[in-house]
Protein backbone atom coordinates (compact mmCIF):
# COMPACT_ATOMS: atom_id res chain seq x y z
CA UNK A 1 0.00 0.00 0.00
CA UNK A 2 1.61 3.72 -0.83
CA UNK A 3 0.19 6.31 0.48
CA UNK A 4 -0.04 9.35 -1.83
CA UNK A 5 0.11 12.85 -0.68
CA UNK A 6 -2.32 15.15 -2.49
CA UNK A 7 -4.71 18.12 -2.29
CA UNK A 8 -7.40 16.24 -3.61
CA UNK A 9 -8.73 14.74 -0.37
CA UNK A 10 -8.79 18.19 0.98
CA UNK A 11 -10.32 19.60 -2.20
CA UNK A 12 -12.94 17.28 -2.06
CA UNK A 13 -14.30 18.38 1.01
CA UNK A 14 -14.13 22.46 0.44
CA UNK A 15 -15.60 22.76 -3.01
CA UNK A 16 -18.83 22.78 -1.65
CA UNK A 17 -18.30 24.60 1.68
CA UNK A 18 -16.15 27.14 -1.18
CA UNK A 19 -20.18 27.12 -3.18
CA UNK A 20 -21.52 28.19 -0.27
CA UNK A 21 -20.50 31.83 -0.75
CA UNK A 22 -21.56 32.53 -4.36
CA UNK A 23 -24.51 30.59 -3.66
CA UNK A 24 -25.32 32.71 -0.77
CA UNK A 25 -24.64 36.14 -3.03
CA UNK A 26 -26.61 34.87 -6.27
CA UNK A 27 -29.58 35.37 -3.74
CA UNK A 28 -31.39 37.36 -6.24
CA UNK A 29 -30.79 35.35 -9.24
CA UNK A 30 -31.91 31.54 -8.79
CA UNK A 31 -30.84 30.61 -12.15
CA UNK A 32 -27.22 31.26 -11.02
CA UNK A 33 -27.80 30.34 -7.75
CA UNK A 34 -29.08 26.44 -8.90
CA UNK A 35 -26.02 26.64 -11.85
CA UNK A 36 -23.36 27.00 -8.52
CA UNK A 37 -25.05 24.33 -6.87
CA UNK A 38 -25.03 22.06 -10.04
CA UNK A 39 -21.18 23.12 -10.50
CA UNK A 40 -19.63 22.49 -6.80
CA UNK A 41 -21.63 19.28 -6.61
CA UNK A 42 -19.89 18.09 -10.24
CA UNK A 43 -16.68 19.57 -9.34
CA UNK A 44 -16.86 17.48 -5.92
CA UNK A 45 -17.59 13.93 -8.07
CA UNK A 46 -15.03 14.22 -10.26
CA UNK A 47 -12.44 15.29 -7.68
CA UNK A 48 -13.43 12.07 -5.33
CA UNK A 49 -14.12 9.61 -8.57
CA UNK A 50 -10.68 10.64 -9.73
CA UNK A 51 -9.47 8.53 -6.65
CA UNK A 52 -10.84 5.82 -7.36
CA UNK A 53 -8.99 3.85 -9.53
CA UNK A 54 -5.83 4.35 -6.99
CA UNK A 55 -7.33 3.23 -3.77
CA UNK A 56 -8.75 0.23 -5.77
CA UNK A 57 -5.53 -0.64 -6.62
CA UNK A 58 -4.58 -0.60 -2.83
CA UNK A 59 -3.36 3.15 -2.66
CA UNK A 60 -4.54 6.37 -0.27
CA UNK A 61 -4.55 9.63 -0.83
CA UNK A 62 -3.80 12.10 2.18
CA UNK A 63 -4.07 15.61 2.67
CA UNK A 64 -1.60 16.61 5.76
CA UNK A 65 -1.87 19.98 7.82
CA UNK A 66 -0.12 19.94 10.51
CA UNK A 67 -1.07 19.67 13.82
CA UNK A 68 -4.86 20.14 15.13
CA UNK A 69 -4.40 19.67 18.97
CA UNK A 70 -1.84 18.42 20.64
CA UNK A 71 -0.80 14.48 19.64
CA UNK A 72 -3.47 14.73 17.12
CA UNK A 73 -2.64 15.26 13.16
CA UNK A 74 -5.46 16.99 10.99
CA UNK A 75 -5.02 14.78 8.09
CA UNK A 76 -7.55 14.10 5.31
CA UNK A 77 -7.44 10.47 3.93
CA UNK A 78 -8.81 8.67 1.43
CA UNK A 79 -9.00 4.97 1.81
CA UNK A 80 -11.33 2.32 0.36
CA UNK A 81 -13.56 2.73 3.58
CA UNK A 82 -13.71 6.31 3.31
CA UNK A 83 -13.92 6.34 -0.70
CA UNK A 84 -17.22 3.98 -0.25
CA UNK A 85 -18.98 6.47 1.44
CA UNK A 86 -17.43 9.76 -0.41
CA UNK A 87 -18.17 8.51 -3.61
CA UNK A 88 -21.68 7.52 -2.79
CA UNK A 89 -22.45 11.16 -0.82
CA UNK A 90 -20.70 13.06 -3.96
CA UNK A 91 -22.56 10.92 -6.71
CA UNK A 92 -25.92 11.56 -4.76
CA UNK A 93 -25.58 14.93 -4.50
CA UNK A 94 -25.48 15.33 -8.22
CA UNK A 95 -28.93 13.85 -8.54
CA UNK A 96 -30.29 15.47 -5.49
CA UNK A 97 -29.31 19.03 -7.04
CA UNK A 98 -31.34 18.73 -9.87
CA UNK A 99 -34.09 17.41 -7.99
CA UNK A 100 -33.97 19.94 -5.35
CA UNK A 101 -34.48 22.57 -8.47
CA UNK A 102 -37.58 20.83 -9.33
CA UNK A 103 -39.04 20.52 -6.26
CA UNK A 104 -38.28 23.43 -4.40
CA UNK A 105 -39.93 25.63 -7.60
CA UNK A 106 -42.67 23.09 -7.93
CA UNK A 107 -43.90 24.14 -4.47
CA UNK A 108 -42.80 27.73 -4.47
CA UNK A 109 -40.70 26.69 -1.25
CA UNK A 110 -39.48 29.82 1.00
CA UNK A 111 -36.04 30.45 1.91
CA UNK A 112 -34.42 28.85 -1.18
CA UNK A 113 -30.69 30.20 -1.05
CA UNK A 114 -31.09 29.13 2.53
CA UNK A 115 -31.72 25.61 1.72
CA UNK A 116 -29.11 25.49 -1.13
CA UNK A 117 -26.63 26.45 0.83
CA UNK A 118 -26.95 24.55 3.82
CA UNK A 119 -27.22 21.48 1.18
CA UNK A 120 -23.43 22.13 -0.12
CA UNK A 121 -21.86 22.79 3.70
CA UNK A 122 -23.88 19.32 4.48
CA UNK A 123 -22.19 17.38 1.63
CA UNK A 124 -19.15 19.17 2.62
CA UNK A 125 -18.75 17.97 6.03
CA UNK A 126 -20.11 14.44 4.86
CA UNK A 127 -17.38 13.68 3.07
CA UNK A 128 -15.21 15.55 5.87
CA UNK A 129 -16.60 12.53 7.79
CA UNK A 130 -15.46 10.40 5.11
CA UNK A 131 -11.89 11.53 5.10
CA UNK A 132 -11.05 11.85 8.55
CA UNK A 133 -7.54 10.38 9.19
CA UNK A 134 -8.69 10.09 13.07
CA UNK A 135 -11.26 10.12 15.76
CA UNK A 136 -10.57 13.59 16.38
CA UNK A 137 -11.17 14.40 12.89
CA UNK A 138 -14.00 12.96 12.47
CA UNK A 139 -15.77 14.50 15.43
CA UNK A 140 -15.17 17.47 14.14
CA UNK A 141 -17.15 16.83 11.24
CA UNK A 142 -19.67 14.54 12.63
CA UNK A 143 -20.70 17.54 14.77
CA UNK A 144 -20.39 20.37 11.70
CA UNK A 145 -23.01 17.78 10.12
CA UNK A 146 -25.23 18.23 12.29
CA UNK A 147 -24.96 22.35 12.84
CA UNK A 148 -25.57 22.16 8.92
CA UNK A 149 -28.74 20.35 8.32
CA UNK A 150 -30.39 21.80 11.31
CA UNK A 151 -31.48 24.49 9.14
CA UNK A 152 -32.39 21.89 6.37
CA UNK A 153 -34.58 19.73 9.46
CA UNK A 154 -36.39 22.97 10.61
CA UNK A 155 -36.69 24.25 7.14
CA UNK A 156 -40.51 25.01 7.09
CA UNK A 157 -40.25 27.45 10.09
CA UNK A 158 -43.97 25.74 11.46
CA UNK A 159 -43.58 24.96 15.02
CA UNK A 160 -43.75 21.44 14.04
CA UNK A 161 -40.50 21.96 11.90
CA UNK A 162 -38.73 23.79 15.32
CA UNK A 163 -40.23 21.00 17.32
CA UNK A 164 -38.53 18.41 14.91
CA UNK A 165 -35.50 20.76 14.19
CA UNK A 166 -34.71 20.65 18.49
CA UNK A 167 -35.36 17.22 18.58
CA UNK A 168 -32.38 16.45 15.86
CA UNK A 169 -30.06 19.07 17.81
CA UNK A 170 -30.99 17.43 21.45
CA UNK A 171 -30.05 13.68 20.21
CA UNK A 172 -27.13 14.27 17.53
CA UNK A 173 -25.25 16.65 20.16
CA UNK A 174 -25.88 14.36 22.41
CA UNK A 175 -24.30 11.09 20.41
CA UNK A 176 -21.40 13.84 19.78
CA UNK A 177 -20.89 14.21 23.33
CA UNK A 178 -20.54 10.24 23.75
CA UNK A 179 -18.11 10.50 20.53
CA UNK A 180 -15.98 12.64 22.14
CA UNK A 181 -15.99 10.97 25.65
CA UNK A 182 -15.33 7.78 23.96
CA UNK A 183 -12.45 9.61 21.57
CA UNK A 184 -11.03 11.13 25.14
CA UNK A 185 -11.26 7.39 26.72
CA UNK A 186 -9.30 6.00 23.48
CA UNK A 187 -6.70 8.91 23.91
CA UNK A 188 -6.11 7.84 27.03
CA UNK A 189 -5.96 4.31 26.81
CA UNK A 190 -3.84 4.52 23.61
CA UNK A 191 -1.97 8.05 23.30
CA UNK A 192 -3.98 7.96 19.75
CA UNK A 193 -6.52 8.40 17.65
CA UNK A 194 -5.54 7.64 14.34
CA UNK A 195 -7.30 4.85 12.17
CA UNK A 196 -5.24 1.89 11.74
CA UNK A 197 -6.51 -1.14 9.05
CA UNK A 198 -7.10 -4.01 11.94
CA UNK A 199 -7.13 -1.66 14.52
CA UNK A 200 -5.22 0.31 17.37
CA UNK A 201 -2.21 -1.44 18.42
CA UNK A 202 -2.22 -0.57 22.03
CA UNK A 203 -5.65 -0.70 22.94
CA UNK A 204 -5.45 -4.52 22.68
CA UNK A 205 -3.20 -4.00 25.97
CA UNK A 206 -5.27 -1.84 27.67
CA UNK A 207 -7.82 -2.63 30.51
CA UNK A 208 -10.50 -4.68 28.63
CA UNK A 209 -13.17 -2.94 31.40
CA UNK A 210 -12.26 0.72 29.94
CA UNK A 211 -11.85 -0.98 26.40
CA UNK A 212 -15.32 -2.11 26.67
CA UNK A 213 -16.30 1.42 27.77
CA UNK A 214 -14.45 2.81 25.11
CA UNK A 215 -16.53 0.94 22.96
CA UNK A 216 -19.88 1.40 24.09
CA UNK A 217 -19.65 5.40 24.06
CA UNK A 218 -18.41 5.17 20.64
CA UNK A 219 -20.82 3.13 19.06
CA UNK A 220 -23.46 4.92 21.24
CA UNK A 221 -22.68 8.20 19.92
CA UNK A 222 -22.87 7.33 16.10
CA UNK A 223 -25.64 5.22 16.68
CA UNK A 224 -27.57 7.82 17.34
CA UNK A 225 -26.99 8.69 13.76
CA UNK A 226 -27.22 5.59 12.54
CA UNK A 227 -31.01 5.15 14.40
CA UNK A 228 -30.26 2.60 16.57
CA UNK A 229 -33.00 1.58 18.97
CA UNK A 230 -33.92 3.61 21.47
CA UNK A 231 -31.84 6.06 19.60
CA UNK A 232 -34.06 6.57 17.08
CA UNK A 233 -37.13 8.63 17.17
CA UNK A 234 -35.85 11.59 16.40
CA UNK A 235 -35.66 10.43 12.74
CA UNK A 236 -39.51 10.12 12.19
CA UNK A 237 -39.99 13.43 13.26
CA UNK A 238 -37.16 15.02 11.32
CA UNK A 239 -39.88 13.93 8.44
CA UNK A 240 -41.71 17.56 8.59
CA UNK A 241 -38.54 18.78 6.35
CA UNK A 242 -38.93 18.81 2.90
CA UNK A 243 -38.50 15.74 0.67
CA UNK A 244 -35.19 16.57 -0.90
CA UNK A 245 -33.88 16.89 2.37
CA UNK A 246 -35.59 14.14 3.63
CA UNK A 247 -33.15 11.74 1.57
CA UNK A 248 -30.66 13.71 2.20
CA UNK A 249 -31.39 12.48 6.20
CA UNK A 250 -32.22 8.97 5.32
CA UNK A 251 -29.91 7.46 1.79
CA UNK A 252 -26.79 10.37 1.66
CA UNK A 253 -25.30 11.86 4.51
CA UNK A 254 -26.70 11.82 8.07
CA UNK A 255 -27.84 8.75 9.02
CA UNK A 256 -24.54 7.08 6.32
CA UNK A 257 -22.33 9.43 8.96
CA UNK A 258 -23.86 7.05 11.69
CA UNK A 259 -23.59 3.71 10.59
CA UNK A 260 -20.15 4.84 8.32
CA UNK A 261 -18.57 5.63 12.12
CA UNK A 262 -19.93 2.33 13.90
CA UNK A 263 -18.04 0.95 10.77
CA UNK A 264 -14.96 2.79 11.46
CA UNK A 265 -15.27 1.84 14.98
CA UNK A 266 -14.87 -1.76 15.05
CA UNK A 267 -12.61 -2.12 11.74
CA UNK A 268 -10.30 0.94 12.45
CA UNK A 269 -9.81 1.49 16.08
CA UNK A 270 -10.63 -1.89 17.83
CA UNK A 271 -10.07 -4.36 14.48
CA UNK A 272 -11.81 -7.81 14.15
CA UNK A 273 -9.96 -9.34 16.64
CA UNK A 274 -10.50 -7.16 19.22
CA UNK A 275 -13.93 -7.12 18.65
CA UNK A 276 -13.87 -10.54 19.21
CA UNK A 277 -12.11 -11.07 22.07
CA UNK A 278 -13.86 -8.54 23.94
CA UNK A 279 -17.55 -9.98 22.66
CA UNK A 280 -18.69 -6.57 22.36
CA UNK A 281 -19.62 -7.00 18.76
CA UNK A 282 -22.52 -9.29 19.60
CA UNK A 283 -24.34 -7.54 21.79
CA UNK A 284 -24.40 -4.56 18.94
CA UNK A 285 -25.61 -7.30 17.01
CA UNK A 286 -28.39 -8.12 18.95
CA UNK A 287 -29.59 -4.38 19.38
CA UNK A 288 -29.32 -4.14 15.42
CA UNK A 289 -31.53 -7.03 15.33
CA UNK A 290 -34.03 -6.41 17.37
CA UNK A 291 -34.11 -2.70 15.60
CA UNK A 292 -34.60 -4.04 12.12
CA UNK A 293 -37.41 -6.15 13.32
CA UNK A 294 -39.31 -3.91 15.67
CA UNK A 295 -39.19 -0.53 13.08
CA UNK A 296 -40.46 -2.99 10.62
CA UNK A 297 -43.50 -3.85 12.48
CA UNK A 298 -43.68 -0.02 13.15
CA UNK A 299 -44.23 0.61 9.69
CA UNK A 300 -46.96 -1.21 9.05
CA UNK A 301 -48.81 0.82 10.93
CA UNK A 302 -48.17 4.05 9.23
CA UNK A 303 -50.27 5.89 6.55
CA UNK A 304 -48.52 9.20 5.85
CA UNK A 305 -45.93 7.70 3.49
CA UNK A 306 -43.04 9.52 4.53
CA UNK A 307 -43.01 7.99 8.29
CA UNK A 308 -43.31 4.84 6.81
CA UNK A 309 -40.35 5.50 4.76
CA UNK A 310 -38.84 6.89 7.47
CA UNK A 311 -39.48 3.69 10.03
CA UNK A 312 -37.97 1.66 7.33
CA UNK A 313 -35.04 3.39 7.41
CA UNK A 314 -34.55 2.67 10.61
CA UNK A 315 -34.75 -1.13 9.88
CA UNK A 316 -32.54 -0.95 6.76
CA UNK A 317 -29.45 1.32 8.46
CA UNK A 318 -29.46 -1.68 10.67
CA UNK A 319 -29.05 -4.33 8.54
CA UNK A 320 -25.32 -2.52 8.10
CA UNK A 321 -24.55 -2.28 11.81
CA UNK A 322 -25.58 -5.82 12.03
CA UNK A 323 -23.23 -7.14 8.63
CA UNK A 324 -20.34 -5.04 10.43
CA UNK A 325 -21.00 -6.43 13.58
CA UNK A 326 -21.43 -10.32 12.80
CA UNK A 327 -18.42 -9.70 10.44
CA UNK A 328 -15.97 -8.20 13.14
CA UNK A 329 -17.06 -10.70 15.81
CA UNK A 330 -16.10 -13.70 13.38
CA UNK A 331 -12.28 -12.17 13.73
CA UNK A 332 -11.77 -13.71 10.02
CA UNK A 333 -12.54 -16.49 7.65
CA UNK A 334 -15.29 -16.40 4.90
CA UNK A 335 -17.55 -15.79 7.31
CA UNK A 336 -16.47 -12.31 8.34
CA UNK A 337 -15.96 -11.28 4.64
CA UNK A 338 -19.20 -12.40 3.61
CA UNK A 339 -21.01 -10.46 6.59
CA UNK A 340 -19.07 -7.14 6.12
CA UNK A 341 -19.47 -7.43 2.40
CA UNK A 342 -22.83 -7.44 2.83
CA UNK A 343 -22.95 -5.12 5.97
CA UNK A 344 -21.06 -2.24 4.02
CA UNK A 345 -22.77 -3.02 0.26
CA UNK A 346 -26.08 -2.18 1.78
CA UNK A 347 -24.62 1.17 2.27
CA UNK A 348 -24.80 1.91 -1.61
CA UNK A 349 -27.50 -0.33 -2.06
CA UNK A 350 -30.14 1.08 0.60
CA UNK A 351 -29.45 4.51 -0.35
CA UNK A 352 -30.41 4.13 -4.01
CA UNK A 353 -33.35 2.67 -3.06
CA UNK A 354 -34.14 5.00 -0.80
CA UNK A 355 -33.42 8.00 -2.14
CA UNK A 356 -35.38 6.69 -5.11
CA UNK A 357 -38.02 6.38 -2.75
CA UNK A 358 -38.41 9.47 -1.47
CA UNK A 359 -37.98 11.12 -4.56
CA UNK A 360 -40.98 9.41 -4.98
CA UNK A 361 -43.09 10.93 -2.42
CA UNK A 362 -41.54 14.39 -3.37
CA UNK A 363 -42.98 14.21 -6.57
CA UNK A 364 -46.28 13.04 -5.27
CA UNK A 365 -46.49 15.69 -2.99
CA UNK A 366 -45.97 18.07 -5.80
CA UNK A 367 -48.03 17.15 -8.54
CA UNK A 368 -51.18 15.78 -6.21
CA UNK A 369 -50.80 17.17 -2.69
CA UNK A 370 -50.97 13.88 -1.74
CA UNK A 371 -49.33 12.30 1.48
CA UNK A 372 -51.35 9.04 2.51
CA UNK A 373 -50.93 6.11 1.40
CA UNK A 374 -54.76 5.39 1.95
CA UNK A 375 -55.64 8.58 -0.72
CA UNK A 376 -52.89 7.25 -3.01
CA UNK A 377 -55.57 4.88 -4.55
CA UNK A 378 -55.19 5.06 -8.54
CA UNK A 379 -52.17 7.48 -8.32
CA UNK A 380 -50.51 4.76 -10.22
CA UNK A 381 -52.38 5.74 -13.90
CA UNK A 382 -51.65 9.22 -12.91
CA UNK A 383 -47.87 8.70 -12.48
CA UNK A 384 -46.78 5.56 -13.68
CA UNK A 385 -42.59 6.31 -14.40
CA UNK A 386 -42.78 7.56 -10.66
CA UNK A 387 -44.56 4.86 -9.00
CA UNK A 388 -42.96 2.04 -11.56
CA UNK A 389 -39.99 3.40 -9.90
CA UNK A 390 -41.49 2.61 -6.51
CA UNK A 391 -42.26 -0.38 -7.22
CA UNK A 392 -38.82 -1.56 -8.52
CA UNK A 393 -36.96 0.02 -5.15
CA UNK A 394 -39.65 -1.10 -2.71
CA UNK A 395 -38.59 -4.68 -4.07
CA UNK A 396 -35.07 -3.91 -3.54
CA UNK A 397 -36.11 -3.00 -0.17
CA UNK A 398 -37.53 -6.40 0.20
CA UNK A 399 -34.56 -8.57 -1.08
CA UNK A 400 -36.44 -9.47 -4.50
CA UNK A 401 -33.44 -10.80 -6.84
CA UNK A 402 -32.11 -8.03 -9.77
CA UNK A 403 -32.56 -5.11 -7.69
CA UNK A 404 -29.97 -3.70 -5.03
CA UNK A 405 -31.12 -5.25 -2.08
CA UNK A 406 -30.76 -8.94 -3.31
CA UNK A 407 -27.08 -8.75 -3.01
CA UNK A 408 -26.63 -7.06 -0.06
CA UNK A 409 -28.70 -8.69 1.87
CA UNK A 410 -27.78 -12.07 0.01
CA UNK A 411 -24.38 -11.35 1.54
CA UNK A 412 -25.58 -11.09 4.87
CA UNK A 413 -27.37 -14.28 5.14
CA UNK A 414 -24.71 -16.40 4.03
CA UNK A 415 -22.35 -14.44 6.42
CA UNK A 416 -24.81 -15.06 9.79
CA UNK A 417 -25.66 -18.59 8.06
CA UNK A 418 -21.51 -19.39 8.36
CA UNK A 419 -21.49 -17.68 11.23
CA UNK A 420 -24.18 -20.20 13.20
CA UNK A 421 -26.21 -16.97 14.20
CA UNK A 422 -29.60 -18.58 13.81
CA UNK A 423 -31.24 -15.74 15.42
CA UNK A 424 -30.10 -13.18 13.30
CA UNK A 425 -30.61 -15.40 10.02
CA UNK A 426 -34.11 -15.42 11.36
CA UNK A 427 -34.02 -11.89 12.09
CA UNK A 428 -33.45 -10.87 8.34
CA UNK A 429 -35.45 -13.58 6.89
CA UNK A 430 -38.65 -11.86 9.04
CA UNK A 431 -37.39 -7.82 8.04
CA UNK A 432 -37.41 -9.35 4.29
CA UNK A 433 -41.32 -10.69 5.07
CA UNK A 434 -42.18 -7.25 6.61
CA UNK A 435 -41.04 -5.33 4.47
CA UNK A 436 -43.05 -7.08 1.39
CA UNK A 437 -46.18 -6.77 4.12
CA UNK A 438 -45.57 -2.51 4.28
CA UNK A 439 -43.93 -1.91 0.71
CA UNK A 440 -46.66 -4.11 -1.16
CA UNK A 441 -49.74 -1.66 -0.07
CA UNK A 442 -48.27 0.74 -1.47
CA UNK A 443 -48.10 -0.83 -4.58
CA UNK A 444 -51.28 -2.56 -4.96
CA UNK A 445 -53.13 0.96 -3.94
CA UNK A 446 -51.30 2.57 -7.23
CA UNK A 447 -51.97 0.40 -9.39
CA UNK A 448 -54.35 -2.07 -8.43
CA UNK A 449 -57.05 0.43 -6.95
CA UNK A 450 -59.20 2.68 -8.80
CA UNK A 451 -60.02 6.12 -7.33
CA UNK A 452 -63.69 6.39 -7.25
CA UNK A 453 -62.62 3.85 -3.85
CA UNK A 454 -61.45 7.03 -2.56
CA UNK A 455 -62.22 10.62 -1.76
CA UNK A 456 -61.49 12.95 -4.43
CA UNK A 457 -57.64 14.75 -4.24
CA UNK A 458 -56.87 17.86 -5.16
CA UNK A 459 -55.58 19.02 -8.29
CA UNK A 460 -52.92 21.26 -8.23
CA UNK A 461 -51.31 23.89 -10.40
CA UNK A 462 -48.34 22.23 -12.35
CA UNK A 463 -44.62 22.44 -11.77
CA UNK A 464 -42.62 26.27 -11.94
CA UNK A 465 -46.32 27.53 -12.18
CA UNK A 466 -48.37 26.24 -14.93
CA UNK A 467 -51.24 28.45 -16.29
CA UNK A 468 -53.72 25.49 -15.64
CA UNK A 469 -53.39 22.69 -12.97
CA UNK A 470 -52.53 19.44 -14.12
CA UNK A 471 -55.21 17.63 -15.41
CA UNK A 472 -57.57 20.13 -15.79
CA UNK A 473 -59.57 21.08 -19.11
CA UNK A 474 -59.34 24.58 -20.48
CA UNK A 475 -63.01 23.94 -21.92
CA UNK A 476 -64.61 24.60 -18.76
CA UNK A 477 -65.63 20.58 -17.81
CA UNK A 478 -63.97 17.66 -15.93
CA UNK A 479 -60.74 17.31 -15.41
CA UNK A 480 -60.96 13.27 -15.37
CA UNK A 481 -64.09 11.33 -15.98
CA UNK A 482 -62.45 8.40 -13.92
CA UNK A 483 -61.71 10.26 -10.63
CA UNK A 484 -58.41 12.82 -10.06
CA UNK A 485 -55.59 11.06 -10.54
CA UNK A 486 -56.00 10.97 -14.48
CA UNK A 487 -54.31 8.51 -16.72
CA UNK A 488 -51.24 10.31 -18.16
CA UNK A 489 -48.64 8.96 -21.13
CA UNK A 490 -45.46 7.50 -19.78
CA UNK A 491 -43.44 10.25 -21.18
CA UNK A 492 -42.58 12.63 -18.65
CA UNK A 493 -45.69 14.38 -18.49
CA UNK A 494 -46.23 13.47 -15.29
CA UNK A 495 -43.78 15.65 -13.41
CA UNK A 496 -40.85 17.98 -14.48
CA UNK A 497 -37.69 16.23 -15.60
CA UNK A 498 -36.03 17.79 -13.13
CA UNK A 499 -37.96 15.49 -11.08
CA UNK A 500 -38.41 12.61 -13.18
CA UNK A 501 -34.96 12.53 -14.34
CA UNK A 502 -33.12 11.96 -11.05
CA UNK A 503 -35.78 9.33 -10.22
CA UNK A 504 -35.44 7.02 -13.18
CA UNK A 505 -31.16 7.32 -12.30
CA UNK A 506 -31.69 6.77 -8.51
CA UNK A 507 -34.05 3.57 -9.84
CA UNK A 508 -31.79 2.18 -12.85
CA UNK A 509 -28.23 2.64 -10.00
CA UNK A 510 -30.69 0.23 -8.32
CA UNK A 511 -30.92 -1.83 -10.57
CA UNK A 512 -27.52 -1.79 -11.86
CA UNK A 513 -26.22 -2.71 -8.31
CA UNK A 514 -28.77 -5.52 -8.62
CA UNK A 515 -27.83 -7.21 -11.58
CA UNK A 516 -24.21 -6.19 -12.39
CA UNK A 517 -22.71 -6.24 -8.73
CA UNK A 518 -19.53 -7.46 -9.62
CA UNK A 519 -19.20 -4.40 -12.62
CA UNK A 520 -20.47 -2.04 -10.31
CA UNK A 521 -17.63 -0.06 -8.69
CA UNK A 522 -19.27 0.36 -4.96
CA UNK A 523 -18.87 -3.24 -4.86
CA UNK A 524 -15.42 -3.39 -5.68
CA UNK A 525 -14.38 -0.58 -2.95
CA UNK A 526 -16.62 -2.38 -0.44
CA UNK A 527 -14.26 -5.73 -1.71
CA UNK A 528 -10.64 -3.52 -1.02
CA UNK A 529 -12.05 -2.47 2.37
CA UNK A 530 -12.62 -6.05 3.86
CA UNK A 531 -9.94 -7.49 2.44
CA UNK A 532 -7.90 -4.98 4.00
CA UNK A 533 -9.42 -5.13 7.90
CA UNK A 534 -9.66 -8.91 7.28
CA UNK A 535 -6.36 -9.04 6.38
CA UNK A 536 -4.91 -6.96 9.04
CA UNK A 537 -7.17 -8.28 11.29
CA UNK A 538 -6.11 -11.73 10.88
CA UNK A 539 -2.33 -11.13 10.35
CA UNK A 540 -2.53 -8.84 14.13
Amino acid sequence: MTEITSIRPLAAVLVSAVAVVPILASRDRPNVREAWTVLAALAKFGLVASMVPAVLAGDVYATKLGQFVPYVEFTLRADALGLLFAFLASTLWVVTSFYSIGYMRGLDEGHQTRYFAAFAASVSSAVGVAFASNLVVLYVFYELLTVATYPLVAHDGTDEARAAGRKYLAYTFGGGVAVLAGTLLVVYLTGTTTFTAGGIAALANADPTLARAAFALLVTGFGVKAALMPLHSWLPDAMVAPTPVSGLLHAVAVVKSGVFGVARVLLDVFGIDLVAALDVGTLLAVVAAFTLVTASVIALRQDNLKRRLAFSTVSQLSYIVLGVAVGASAAGGDAARWALIGGLLHIPAHAFMKLTLFFCAGAIHVETHTDDISDMAGIGRRMPLTMGAFAVAAAGMAGIPMVAGFVSKYYLLIGTVATGDVVFTTALLLSGVLNIAYFWPVVYTAFFETAEDSDEKPLVSGVFGGRFARGARTDGGHADDHGPFERRAANGAESTWFMLGPILFAAAGSVALGVVPDAAVFLQIVREAVSTATAMGVAG
